[in-house]
């Protein structure tokens, strides 16, 4: 964990801040502005990239990741540049808590794998880039979308051990933590075989 240099109210703020940023629905605002449906009506129903892909366009799949990916980091660099590292990880935190639990979508959010990704890009840029490297070869060998991002985040607190700076192992163990609850329904579909690979027809998730 970081030095705490701020008072609880101002880390309050800017973990209040991190959650509007993070809390922005790229792929709901991108397949509306394309015209592309509504998204919850698409695949999984759900609000990311990989759902996003489902519409056929790999233009406003490829934006949503992009900037989901970049709200995460905005929070946390914005954060560091005006308070510190304690408040950048806070808002890191509460941006992708805001991506996965949107209260502009009655708390029915994203999986926030993008926006964890940036998150930790922005917090060490190593660990990030190491992260990344790790979803995109677990994805390569299964194709599975869901398979990469578990992958990457269990990856998460060891990257942070090798490549460190070990202020951020705390939060890379919530957020690991957070993503796996994110894909609790994947999880299951993984041990019974059933996940779907990128490419093929997602059955609603009811």
């Amino acid at each position: 964990m970081p030095v705490i240099e701020h008072s609880s109210a101002i880390l309050v703020a800017w973990a209040v801040i991190g959650y509007l940023l993070g809390s922005v629905p790229f792929g709901m605002v991108i397949t509306r502005a394309m015209n592309l449906g509504n998204l919850r009506e698409i695949g999984s129903g759900n609000i990311g990239a990989t759902n996003v892909l489902r519409t056929g366009n790999k233009g406003a799949a490829l934006a949503t990741l992009l900037l989901d990916g970049a709200k995460g980091a905005v929070a946390v660099l914005i954060a560091r540049l005006l308070a510190g590292e304690d408040a950048a990880q806070i808002a890191g935190l509460a941006a992708f808590v805001g991506h996965c639990w949107p209260v502009w979508l009655g708390f029915r959010g994203g999986k926030g794998v993008a926006t964890f990704l940036g998150l930790m890009l922005a917090l060490a840029w190593p660990v990030g880039l190491a992260c990344c490297a790790t979803w995109a070869a677990a994805f390569a060998a299964t194709r599975i979308s869901s398979a990469g991002a578990l992958t990457a985040a269990a990856s998460t607190a060891l990257w942070v051990l090798i490549l460190g700076p070990f202020r951020i192992f705390v939060l890379a163990l919530i957020l690991t933590g957070l993503v796996f609850l994110r894909h609790s329904a994947n999880i299951v579909r993984l041990r019974a075989g059933t996940e779907p690979k990128v490419g093929q027809k997602k059955t609603p998730e009811r």
